[in-house]
């Protein structure tokens, strides 16, 4: 009995002995938590390498991303003057993006169609007379019994005839641009117009401008635009997979410009040999600096982007799935690990344990990351 008490008391010491051994080399096993790994530079090293600072600092605004965009008319608020008929062009009375009101005149044509619709105009207009006064002269002879009633309704027919052909001679040169004092100037005094002046229907500017003096134009050939510009609109030009972070509704400005714009649309579909994505943004404010057809500069907010730091993109770089800044340290660069949370353009907005009035390394981050990899692998401290 006492000798199978003795085994138990020895087998319990072993059991405890060899528990707290274990527990000792799991805890030997551990590894140490890992220091950040500092790469030692110099001033002068920094200058060969060319390694540049910038001063952290704390942004509560978005990350702003500058894009091409290129100034545009509304499709509803832009008049094609097309020519009334073929001839020549005499002369170009304006320039390109030139302003011009109601009523200015544009463009000056000649041809022999011109012509004949004015000598239509003049033929109408007499058959119209002899027609009127034939109507009242057998109007006339009925009423004193002399002729039937027969023929004075042929009369009357006959003068609404060719009244309605002088109204359709009239319409004709309206239509052609030709005035209302011009055209009952040519009816009452017979003379002809050398050419014809075509006006502008709206105020605008001149967007563009096809023909030259000299040039002969067939009837109907577009000759300028005119497009209004109390409200203009943009398209930009954006990286296909950077789209989505600028829904409709996104508001932002003018690079330089206190001009305020917001986006109304996305493009369905993706340039095929630039891979971007137009985005139509219409312009709520300060419009009246721009011009159709002119290239500006437009900063987009990136969405989810407030807070943090923005620091330049070429200042992070990345091991793995982990991005990482380079601080400035003492005797060099301490790499800190980082969470990027919105990306545009050259700027990123990135999170970590970063301070403001540190200062992060933006150029040469090549070069930093090659020797902190090889301070990782030396085990340095």
């Amino acid at each position: 009995m006492k000798r199978m008490t003795t085994v138990c008391l020895l087998v319990a010491g072993l059991g405890v002995t060899s528990a707290a051994v274990f527990a000792a080399e799991t805890e030997m096993a551990q590894p140490a938590p890992m220091k950040p790994v500092n790469v030692k530079i110099d001033a002068k090293q920094m200058q060969a390498l060319g390694i540049q600072v910038s001063v952290l600092q704390r942004q509560t605004d978005a990350v702003l991303a500058s894009f091409p965009a290129q100034v545009m008319a509304p499709p509803n608020s832009e008049q094609i003057i097309s020519s009334p008929v073929a001839g020549l062009v005499l002369q170009v009375l304006v320039q390109p993006n030139q302003a011009v009101r109601r009523g200015a005149p544009l463009l000056r044509l000649a041809g022999p169609d011109w012509g004949a619709l004015q000598l239509q105009l003049l033929q109408t207009a007499t058959r119209a007379t002899l027609a009127r006064l034939a109507a009242q002269r057998e109007q006339s002879l009925f009423d004193e019994g002399i002729i039937p009633q027969r023929r004075a309704q042929e009369a009357q027919a006959a003068m609404q005839e060719s009244t309605a052909a002088l109204n359709q001679a009239r319409a004709a040169l309206r239509f052609s641009g030709m005035p209302e004092a011009a055209i009952k100037r040519v009816e009452t005094s017979g003379k002809l117009e050398d050419s014809l002046v075509l006006h502008a229907t709206q105020a605008g500017v001149v967007t563009s401008i096809a023909v030259k003096p000299g040039q002969r134009v067939e009837a109907a050939s577009a000759l300028l635009h005119v497009a209004q510009t109390a409200q203009l609109w943009l398209e930009i030009q954006v990286p296909a997979a950077e789209a989505a972070n600028w829904q409709p509704g996104t508001k932002f400005k003018l690079q330089g410009r206190d001009i305020t714009a917001r986006i109304v649309s996305l493009s369905p579909s993706v340039s095929a040999g630039s891979q971007t994505l137009a985005l139509r943004a219409v312009i709520e404010s300060g419009a009246h600096g721009l011009r159709p057809g002119e290239i500006v500069a437009v900063e987009l907010p990136a969405a989810g982007s407030a807070g943090g730091w923005s620091v330049p993109l070429a200042a992070v770089a990345h091991d793995g799935k982990q991005a990482y800044v380079f601080i400035r340290s003492a005797d060099g660069f301490e790499a800190r690990p980082v969470s990027v949370l919105a990306s545009a353009g050259q700027r990123v907005r990135v999170q970590g344990a970063l301070k403001d009035g540190e200062q992060i390394a933006i150029s040469s981050i090549v070069a930093l990351k090659g020797a902190w990899l090889a301070e990782k692998e030396k085990g340095g401290g």
